[in-house]
């Protein structure tokens, strides 16, 4: 069961195949990181929806930085809502003030416009740092529509598994926490004037954090095993 976290509605479905092929847990203290991150861009941030949350890694990782987190999924795991945060049609848990998510990365793109049509002050995504690549995603991040407020590249690695979470994995997959917040928290404070053009700004998440934000009961919560703290 996903701990104290609302759901999005009480309804029945069939279970779907938890063996989602892109399902990378993200390591708690990664979650952790973002949280601080959003309230320093927006100290007033109090609810959010985190869509695609998974066995709740995430959620675990931002329950004590906001009073109101709503969890659901796609997919069926232990305890979560399940609704498919593309389909229009889902039922959803209204306006909130931040979507935060590590979506699919095949899907990282309609979740992100998804996620601004459904928040009221900012949208945060963890996603690979890959994302900055491709033409098709020119608009999303540097055209206005919406434009990349900051992103925040971890400079030690933030090692993620998929289907699983192993906190002393090793990796060479590079990521970073990215960030689009609403005309009404005056983004371009966080961004870099270039030629006379706004760009996204950048600030890295420094090494010293996965040591910083680390709680002892995060592995025990998941049945992971942390060899390097044995």
């Amino acid at each position: 069961m996903i701990p104290n976290t609302a759901v999005v509605a009480n309804r029945q479905a069939d279970p779907a195949d938890p063996a989602d092929p892109d399902f990378f847990p993200t390591p708690p203290w990664g979650a952790r990181a973002g949280a601080e991150l959003v309230k320093r861009l927006d100290p007033r941030a109090r609810s959010v929806w985190e869509p695609a949350c998974g066995a709740g890694h995430m959620v675990h990782g931002l329950k004590d930085y906001f009073p109101r987190l709503v969890a659901s999924d796609a997919y069926a795991y232990d305890g979560n809502a399940i609704c498919d945060f593309l389909d229009p049609a889902e039922s959803y848990p209204g306006m909130v003030d931040w979507v935060i998510t590590n979506p699919p990365f095949k899907l990282a793109q309609p979740f992100v416009r998804r996620a601004w049509s459904v928040a009221s002050r900012g949208v945060a995504m963890l996603l690979r740092v890959g994302f900055l690549e491709s033409a098709g995603r020119y608009g999303l991040l540097y055209g206005g529509d919406p434009g990349l407020t900051l992103w925040s590249p971890f400079i030690e690695r933030l090692p993620m598994t998929e289907g699983r979470w192993e906190p002393d994995a090793s990796s060479a997959t590079f990521y970073a926490w990215f960030f689009w917040l609403k005309p009404q928290l005056r983004p371009e404070r966080f961004m870099a004037r270039i030629g006379g053009e706004l760009r996204p700004g950048t600030e890295p998440i420094p090494p010293g954090t996965e040591t910083r934000l680390t709680h002892p009961d995060d592995a025990r919560l998941f049945g992971a095993v942390d060899r390097s703290r044995t």
